[in-house]
Parts: C-alpha cells; structure tokens; sequence
C-alpha cells in the first residue's frame, strides 16, 4: 500500500505541513506514526477518502489511483422478514450489504465498516432507530452517512426522524422498486 508523507499531501492541498500534521493528530485525517523520529505517514486510500469527506478536488496526479469502489449499505432492522425483504429488494445494484438485527450492533457496525447508507428501522428493542439516529449525527466520523428510515410507525414518526437528521423515509410496507430507486438516487448524490 502506498503511503503519502505530510509535505506530498501539503502540496496536493495547497497547505502548509503543519496543517496536514494536525488534521491528523485531531483524527479528520487517518494516519499514523512512524517508529523512532515519529513522521507521520497516511496511506493513499485514506488520503483519498480524506478529500472525498470533505469534498476537496482530488489531484489531477492521482486520479489513476482512485478505483470505483463498491457502495456499502447496511440494512438495521429486528425482523428477520424485513432484513431479508430490504435485501431483496437492492438484490442486482451490487452493493456490499450487511445486516444489522439491532441498534447495539449497528452501532459497533457502523464504526467498523463506515457504510455509505443505512436503512434504519425505528421501532426496535434496546437502542431504537430514533437513538441510533441521535448517535450517527452526533458522531463526526460518521457525519457523511445517508440515513433511509424504513418503518411502519406514524406518519409523525417519520417525521420526527426526519427532524433529527433522517435523509429520506419510507413506510412499511414499502414496494421493491421505490426502495430501490430511492436507494440509488441517495448514492448518488
């Protein structure tokens, strides 16, 4: 894997050094230190991924580099039937999907796998998807993230989802195609 020094990135940015040293040491940046003098290194997908989050241009240099990556979706719901009807219905768009059963384990999830979009149920035992919800817009490293909210509360439900940062809802039950569309167009944008 090739790794980028803080003075390569500074000038792929237009900044000074120093800058690329303490987007790293606050975490916007993932690097890490070398062994002895301590020089930071980043590797080059996470420079990307870097530049990509905060919709910076990416170098003309570097465009070789970039590969079109898989978008990855996980598909939060407690009902095994609902789980597999999600599935399902994004069968064929080639995307990396993974499943949740709870908010507990979407919440150590999502940490671990950075998905591009979730589909979120509300009405789920332990954490509920309006908590799940609360944890994702108040977590900077997931600040990125779109949010499908798939349920079959009320309509003011749906609403207060979308009050507490939700990108789009849907009503249970739901046809495969709107589903689907409506995944689609939340990627790509």
């Amino acid at each position: 894997m090739k790794t980028l020094k803080p003075g390569e990135i500074a000038e792929y940015c237009d900044v000074h050094h120093r800058t690329v040293s303490r987007w790293i040491a606050n975490g916007q940046l993932k690097g890490h230190k070398l062994p002895g003098r301590g020089n930071y290194r980043v590797q080059l997908d996470d420079f990307l991924a870097f530049l990509q989050k905060q919709k910076m241009p990416l170098p003309t240099e570097l465009m070789g580099a970039v590969q079109p990556s898989t978008p990855k979706v996980m598909i939060i719901d407690d009902e095994p039937a609902f789980r597999a009807a999600i599935k399902r219905a994004l069968y064929g768009l080639e995307y990396d999907i993974t499943l949740a059963n709870d908010g507990f384990q979407a919440g150590v999830k999502l940490m671990q796998l950075q998905p591009d979009l979730i589909t979120l149920d509300l009405d789920m035992p332990g954490l509920n998807g309006f908590e799940v919800l609360t944890f994702i817009r108040q977590t900077p490293e997931l600040a990125g993230l779109k949010v499908l909210v798939i349920s079959g509360l009320s309509e003011d439900d749906l609403v207060k989802a979308k009050t507490l940062g939700a990108d789009a809802v849907l009503p249970k039950p739901f046809e495969n195609t709107a589903l689907s569309a409506l995944v689609t167009k939340m990627l790509a944008t």
